[in-house]
This record gives structure tokens, sequence and C-alpha cells, in this order.
């Protein structure tokens, strides 16, 4: 199966921005009843470590991605730990509210963040979790290689793959919004109409889970993007992580300089 580099609706410039905030909300709560990435928590964990970072830049966090989850784990080990969200289209409402639920261990940047032109005052370990797919391949290298030139590490994981199961998965994904809607916080009216009367919101999870999946990178593509990076005090870990069979396995891209240890 061929990688297809189509849009997402979401993330259209044209897309109402509160559709798009009802969409990530969406996404958020499915990520946290599932706790989708809650098994990369100690690869994320030792590669964070090696590089001895105590700051943590998220790109495109959308909702506020699995960090509420992620930094509960990361802080038993490294308490000092401050993470970053950050997005392009910052869901300034759910990064404040992941904010208080976290004891203001996980802040957010309000500006707009391009993750290919990321402001140098925003250092740390950068991480992307679901949303390096929605890059072509020229932009996926102009992340890495600002990265790069910004002698930061960088972590990329995704969750979805280019497979007939994982695409098939996006089916009862989209359909758990007409059970699970009314348990979403913060409670719209919006949302309810968005999903029952006129189910919008349903129908963006379905087109852009079953799309993402499609431009959905696997291990190979990106060592063929690595290899295209100026890069030569970089050391890259590629591969897939699963810890349980029953669980589908989590694609992850790790770069950081040479001088660190390696995360495995």
């Amino acid at each position: 199966m061929r990688r297809i580099q189509f849009i997402e609706l979401h993330e259209q410039p044209w897309f109402p921005s509160s559709f798009r905030d009802d969409t990530t909300d969406a996404l958020q709560f499915g990520l946290n009843f599932l706790k989708a990435y809650a098994g990369i928590a100690p690869l994320l964990q030792s590669a964070v470590d090696s590089t001895g970072n105590r700051s943590i830049v998220d790109m495109c966090s959308g909702g506020g991605g699995p960090w509420l989850d992620l930094s509960r784990k990361l802080q038993m080990e490294a308490p000092a730990l401050q993470i970053w969200l950050t997005d392009k289209c910052p869901n300034l409402g759910a990064f404040q509210r992941v904010k208080v639920a976290s004891k203001n261990h996980i802040t957010f940047y309000r500006g707009s963040v391009d993750a290919m032109k990321v402001p140098p005052e925003l250092k740390g370990f950068r991480t992307m979790f679901s949303s390096f797919h929605h890059f072509s391949p020229e932009e996926a290298r102009a992340i890495l290689q600002n990265a790069i030139d910004a002698s930061q590490s960088i972590a990329i994981f995704e969750i979805t793959r280019r497979t007939p199961l994982t695409i098939s998965l996006m089916f009862p994904w989209a359909l758990m919004l007409f059970l699970c809607t009314p348990l979403i916080r913060p409670f719209r009216w919006s949302r309810l109409l968005r999903t029952y009367l006129i189910p919008i919101i349903p129908f963006v999870v379905l087109f852009d889970g079953v799309v993402s999946c499609l431009r959905t990178y696997r291990p190979q593509e990106l060592r063929e993007i690595i290899g295209t990076l100026t890069a030569a005090e970089y050391q890259w870990e590629i591969g897939e992580h699963s810890r349980t069979p029953r669980k589908l396995p989590i694609t992850y891209l790790i770069g950081y300089p040479r001088l660190s240890v390696s995360p495995k």
C-alpha cells in the first residue's frame, strides 16, 4: 500500500475554528480513553534521560495529545520535567484545561508554532504524536532539519499505520463518538448538534482517521528521509514499538546528538 499525500479536513485553513476545536477535543477524548500511547512511556523516558533535557516541546499538540497521562508517568522519574504544548492553530481552551489538570507540570505556548520553524526561545526535547504524517516528505525533512540546526533532540510517534487492520479500526473509533460525546468536556450543545443532528464531527474523525493511516510513513520511508539530512553529529533510532502482542505497534523515530547516550 503506497503512501498517499492527501488532505485532512480539520487541518485546512478554511475549516471553521469551532469545528476544529470540537474535532481535536473528540480526538483528545479518544486518546485519553484508550491510553493509546501509554506503552511508549519507558522508551520516551529513556530518550529524555539520555539527552539530559528537563524541558519537552510538543509540536502539533491538537487538544493536548497524550501528555496528561504520559506526564504523570514521566514525572515519577523526573519531577522537574516541564512540558510545553504548541500548535500552528492552538486550541488554547484545551491547553488550559490540560495545564490545570496537570497541576502546571504542563504549560503551553500561546502563539502559532510552525513545526518547520520552531521559535528559538522554545528549547527542549521536541516531540510529535500522531502528526508527522500530516507533512509531505519535503516538509518532514524540514521539521527534522530544523531540530538539527537548533541542536535539539526530537522524537516522533505514530499510532496510525498503512495497513488494512488499522484503517478498519477508524470506523469504530468514529462510531464511539455517538456513545461518548456527552462525556467530552467541556460540555457544549454545539458539539451535540454536530454529532447527532448533523454528524459532522464523526464524519471528520472518520475521514481524517482513514487519511491519516494512508499518509503515515513506514520505518523504511523514515530512513529514506533521514538519509537526506545534513546531520553528521546526530544519531537516529527508528522502529516499531509494542509492549504486548495484542497492542498495535507504534512507529517511532528518535534523533539526538551523538554526544548523548543511545536511549536503548
